[in-house]
């Protein structure tokens, strides 16, 4: 069976500020951690204030730093945004600190708007470059060559784990060639999800990182005691996804009663299906719902985002869901591998 993992945000709540976001982040973890959850990943988005963790590697320090066992990292860098030495460094500083719990998945995207785009200094062409800024990374990270002049210090020879994070076919057939692990964004681009496991899987490439290909895919699971509950927590998401069409970002929003009033006919259809790849409901709904999605996708590992207002609320979602994953390890006759770590 697939194995869970947490994408969190760090979305800061309306009438909360970034630093309870990331508090919250933390803590988040912890439970994360403590129910078996394999990886913690964080991810980089610019002049949103609504998402706490624009330094990225900066928050993964801080998790990992507060947990004990559990892999923490990115999905992940904007590494156009970057110049490859510069992540190196960082990521070699992290795995110095925290030995063998340290991923780093790399996107090509800015995440962010154009106006920020010019300021981070980054050049909109810089996206094409991205396969060669992989290469330059990973050799990088890779063993100090003879006459190499420039090396990451920390860095050089840890050869951190890489990633390929994609929303579109280009991530798949990249992953594919490198011999990298690929994960996709379903969780809010799901339309490609079935194309880019096809090809990635169906042109890859061993590598001296992974022998067979290894797919990760994300999505929105929102649990909680009652079907009603969570598609009421889910409204969260709902207006904020709607928002993204409005041109009005702000702050994750409490949730309402009744989302109908909230969107047009039109806004419902386009957040709808960002957000198609959702598993919203009780326990036993959310355990169809997983399994539906893993029947169809045959994923190696689930990265599960749950954008919900109210912290306790967050945390018993995450904990429902660890406790369904488990029955469904259990449940599968022989399986090597439950969908929680250690269940």
């Amino acid at each position: 069976m697939p194995l869970l993992s947490v994408l969190d945000l760090a979305p800061v709540p309306a009438g909360l500020t970034p630093g309870d976001a990331l508090r919250r982040t933390l803590d988040l973890a912890q439970h994360a951690e403590e129910w078996g959850f394999r990886r913690y990943w964080l991810a980089e988005h610019h002049n949103m204030v609504g998402i706490a963790s624009a330094a990225t590697s900066v928050v993964i320090g801080y998790v990992a730093g507060g947990t004990k066992s559990i892999r923490v990292g990115a999905g992940g860098i904007m590494l156009p945004n970057h110049a490859p030495i510069v992540i190196a460094e960082q990521f070699g500083t992290l795995e110095s600190l925290y030995p063998g719990r340290i991923d780093l998945g790399l996107g090509r995207a800015p995440g962010t708007d154009q106006r920020t785009l010019r300021a981070l200094r980054r050049n909109p062409e810089s996206a094409d470059h991205f396969p060669q800024d992989v290469l330059e990374l990973q050799a990088l990270l890779g063993p100090l060559q003879e006459g190499q002049v420039v090396q990451a210090v920390p860095g050089t020879g840890l050869k951190v784990p890489l990633w390929i994070l994609g929303s579109s076919l280009f991530g798949s057939q990249l992953a594919a060639m490198l011999g990298l692990p690929y994960a996709f964004a379903s969780h809010f681009a799901p339309d490609q999800l079935l194309d880019a496991l096809a090809i990635y899987r169906e042109r890859f490439e061993p590598s001296e990182q992974l022998a067979k290909p290894y797919a990760m895919i994300g999505v929105n699971v929102i649990a909680a005691d009652t079907d009603a509950e969570a598609r009421r927590l889910f409204t969260s998401a709902q207006q904020s996804f709607t928002n993204i069409f409005r041109g009005t970002r702000g702050r994750l929003q409490p949730p309402i009663d009744d989302i109908e009033t909230y969107w047009s006919p039109v806004e419902k259809a386009q957040a709808s299906r960002m957000l198609a790849c959702s598993v919203v409901g009780s326990r036993d709904t959310v355990r169809q719902g997983l399994g539906r999605l893993l029947a169809e996708t045959k994923a190696d590992e689930l990265m599960v985002a749950s954008a919900i207002y109210d912290h306790a609320a967050r945390l018993r979602s995450y904990e429902i869901l660890a406790e369904v994953g488990a029955e469904m390890g259990r449940d599968e006759a022989g399986a090597a591998q439950p969908l929680v770590a250690g269940s």
